[in-house]
């Protein structure tokens, strides 16, 4: 079964201009539109199959300070109340709860890390604490073990990937946004070195502004316009299980493997980090960037296979506007997860937690994540072409921070002042040599 996912109805009509049109409909383009039409711009969402149909549905829901890197840490702050704000706005449940999340391990080096982030963090306002081998033990008693250390961020929590995108695009309708699902944006057309319309497979719309949060899609989509976006997608392998286990965290983080509780009473189970890489054109092309972060996390990414080269959203092709291109091909990536890396979670959650012991499997799914060269997102509106602004590349930490990319694209779109400083987003950082800057979580 693939990831669930709210139905969402919506717009068939077409418009002729917008004030902005915003690419892609997963969590960093609904928030995106969600704010601009909030502030009263005329904006239109595509979406090439359904909102929230890839990666945005497909992740662990979780919605954290804690283990960021500095770069993302003022923008996951300033998330977490806008979750809040939005859900009040739209009259919907995100699924958003401030439930906390917990860490264990019983690794020295790991918690002397996580010791060391939670210094820096606490000076900045973040509500992390270390726990002892005691409070450790006694906060994972569903476990069964001891535990030599641990964190609790309770201030942090999860939101519900199911709903979330599919909530917040309907937000964008009740703000006078135009949302269309089956709608692939094949390119754009400028005039003078600035963006006058988006030509989709439907029609042409004209507009001054366009935001690209295409995901796994970005890197070859803005090759079509000469714009180099160094994107790697690893396939990443989860599974839920049915409700009926009791008395474990609504969130819990160890080596073995990663717990979330779901709407239903259910849990999400994975192993953070772990996942395949499967080999596209443009990785190839564009391996030398990566090298940093492979040499990095070789530990947990492995090679996988053909899989992203079949489904085409890395090709390094030019495509023509008025034939169909790869994104109507392939409407929704749903890539086959790894049944290695079901099993091993499975197998591990069950060992580490006996109140999984006799709960059967919902379902196992797999989803791209687009990652950039030092795991740091781009969100920038100066890569080449006026109009044009970039919210992509959230490298697997993108759901938690999706309101706060929003409000900074819109914040950016519309020349305000941003929620959040942009200088370690921008583009052109690439143009250096990533070794050193690699994000540690």
């Amino acid at each position: 079964m693939p990831a669930p996912l709210m139905k969402l109805t919506t717009n068939d009509e077409i418009p002729d201009a917008a004030d902005c049109v915003v690419i892609g409909a997963g969590i960093v383009g609904v928030s995106a539109a969600y704010w601009l039409a909030r502030s009263g711009l005329k904006v239109v969402l595509l979406e090439k199959g359904r909102v929230g149909g890839e990666q945005s549905s497909r992740n662990w829901g979780w919605c954290r300070q804690q283990n960021r890197d500095a770069r993302e840490l003022p923008l996951s702050t300033r998330s977490l109340a806008l979750w809040e704000d939005m859900a009040r706005d739209i009259g919907a449940d995100l699924g958003f709860r401030r439930c906390g999340l917990l860490y264990l391990s019983n690794n020295a080096a790991e918690i002397d890390g996580w010791a060391t982030w939670g210094r820096f963090a606490r000076g900045e306002g973040v509500d992390t604490r270390m726990l002892s081998a005691a409070e450790a033990t006694e906060r994972g008693a569903a476990t069964g073990q001891s535990w030599a250390g641990g964190v609790w961020s309770p201030s942090d929590g999860i939101a519900d990937p199911a709903s979330a995108a599919p909530l917040i695009a309907r937000g964008v309708m009740q703000h006078g946004g135009v949302v269309l699902q089956g709608c692939a944006a094949r390119g754009i057309e400028t005039e003078a070195g600035a963006v006058s319309a988006v030509v989709t497979e439907r029609g042409v719309i004209r507009t001054s502004q366009v935001v690209m949060a295409g995901g796994a899609w970005a890197g070859s989509f803005l090759h079509q316009s000469g714009i180099f976006f160094p994107q790697a997608s690893v396939r990443s392998s989860i599974l839920s299980v049915a409700p009926g286990a009791e008395g474990l965290p609504p969130a819990l983080h160890t080596a073995a493997v990663s717990l979330t509780r779901r709407g239903d009473g259910g849990h999400t189970l994975a192993i953070s980090g772990k996942g395949n890489v499967d080999l596209t054109p443009r990785m190839i092309r564009k391996a030398k960037h990566f090298l940093p972060m492979f040499a990095k996390r070789w530990r947990s990414l492995v090679p996988g296979g053909l899989q992203a080269w079949q489904a085409g959203f890395e090709t390094m092709a030019i495509w023509d506007l008025d034939r169909e291109t790869p994104m109507e091909r392939v409407r929704i990536l749903d890539p086959r997860p790894s049944v290695a890396t079901v099993n091993k979670t499975l197998a591990n959650a069950r060992q580490l937690l006996p109140a999984l012991a006799d709960v059967p499997v919902q379902a196992s799914w797999a989803g791209y994540i687009d990652s950039t060269p030092d795991g740091v997102p781009v969100i920038d509106n100066d890569i080449g072409i006026a109009g044009l602004t970039l919210a992509a590349g959230l490298s697997g930490h993108g759901f938690g921070i999706g309101p706060g990319v929003g409000h900074l694209v819109a914040d950016l779109v519309l020349g305000r002042a941003p929620i959040t400083e942009t200088a370690q987003y921008r583009l052109d950082r690439f143009n250096q040599s990533q070794w050193g800057s690699v994000s540690k979580f």
